[in-house]
């Protein structure tokens, strides 16, 4: 942060404490249009005052969650009712100013995605008008009076909310996606889509329910620290995979091993896949879940039995501290925080350490962090997020 396009960003760790754990973990922002389909529709006016809360505003202007139908070699398309299924699609009038941070928080408390209309409005002040997918069991109104809530709107915004029967949304949205070049001579390609420089090196994904598709600027920024730190023979973490887009990246750029965990099985599913898709060796492209809360017991921390015999966890990847020659978790803030003491630890002593998902404002609050245990810290940013990387010290600084 796509198989079809739909719940996109259960981004590794999103550790918001109101979120659900449908949402919760990964994500990812681009601007769509709202797909016109026949509804039912009901007009809810705002009701209710709400109280400031903080939450970090954000640049974007969308959060969409997207995958796409898996299919068997022989093309067949493998039936998943999710994708058929009624769904809710809600409209919401909000502040200009508020609507990439008011997108994040619905997702957060139970929508699907989030689609911001793109208007030429200069005034913060003038109202917009994003779109919402929920399931049809989601308490709409609740969702959105505590995403008013938390980003500090003191009235509950005006709402619609349409019944689309049996809709394939995914099949109608995943015609939007295109092709991404990250730089001259690399490549994302979806794969449903022709690759436009068979000369360069494509990166083929289908990211399915994880996130990771080339778009979002903290995903390019970590393919370009990859691009110039892979010389050839390196063993790479990606702390928080999703598609698995920045370890099969790693592999394809020169480096002996790649390694990508997560705290959730659609991404090692989604991974897995799409290292197939890249004729990657599983040997060298190796997944595993991650437990999903830090301690001292975190290293002996049992999966459920439905995770091991699905051959998910591997308890060998998560005690292999000081092995690695790059680490990237490209996540968000608060786990980035909360976690920097165990994702630098996997790296050996002088290994780069890549830290993305986060805006510029919170470069220093993360860079602060870090510096306990990185020296030579740069930064490089791309539209407002930014991408914190640095070497390995030998031994941590005393706090």
């Amino acid at each position: 942060m796509t198989l079809a396009l739909s719940s996109l960003r259960n981004h590794f760790f999103k550790h918001l404490a109101s979120c659900n754990s449908a949402t919760t973990f990964s994500s990812f922002r681009r601007h769509i249009h709202r797909l016109p389909l026949p509804s039912r529709s009901a007009y809810f006016p705002s009701t209710k005052s709400a109280q400031q809360k903080h939450l970090p505003r954000r640049n974007i202007s969308a959060a969409v969650n997207y995958s796409t139908t898996p299919q068997l070699s022989n093309g067949t398309a493998i039936a998943d009712d999710s994708l058929t299924a009624p769904y809710l699609s809600v409209r919401i009038c909000c502040p200009k100013h508020v609507s990439g941070v008011l997108s994040e928080s619905l997702m957060c408390f139970g929508a699907s995605s989030t689609t911001i209309d793109e208007q030429d409005i200069y005034d913060p002040d003038e109202e917009i008008w994003m779109s919402s997918i929920f399931s049809v069991d989601q308490d709409v109104k609740d969702c959105i009076s505590l995403a008013a809530d938390s980003v500090g709107l003191t009235e509950m915004p005006n709402y619609k909310i349409e019944m689309h029967d049996h809709t394939d949304w995914i099949t109608l949205t995943q015609e939007s996606f295109h092709p991404v070049e990250i730089t001259e001579g690399l490549w994302i390609v979806p794969e449903w889509r022709k690759t436009p420089d068979l000369q360069a090196t494509n990166i083929i994904l289908n990211p399915g329910l994880a996130f990771g598709t080339g778009e979002h600027p903290t995903t390019k920024l970590c393919l370009l620290l990859l691009r110039r730190l892979i010389k050839g023979g390196e063993y790479f973490l990606d702390y928080g995979t999703g598609s698995g887009v920045l370890a099969i990246a790693a592999l394809k750029f020169g480096a002996e091993l790649s390694v990508g965990v997560d705290i959730e099985p659609q991404a090692i599913t989604s991974a897995r896949y799409n290292a197939a898709l890249n004729n990657i060796d599983p040997e060298k492209l190796q997944l595993s879940l991650f437990p999903s809360k830090n301690g001292p017991d975190f290293d002996s921390e049992l999966p459920p039995k439905d995770i091991v015999s699905r051959d998910l966890y591997n308890r060998k990847i998560i005690g292999e501290i000081n092995k690695y020659d790059v680490v990237v978790a490209n996540i968000l803030l608060h786990p980035l925080l909360d976690l920097a003491d165990r994702i630098v630890s996997y790296g050996k002593p002088g290994a780069i350490i890549g830290i993305s998902g986060i805006l510029s404002e919170q470069v220093p609050s993360v860079m602060k962090r870090y510096s306990e245990f990185l020296e030579d810290i740069n930064v490089s940013m791309m539209d407002d997020w930014a991408c914190i990387s640095g070497s390995k010290k030998s031994k941590p600084s005393s706090s």
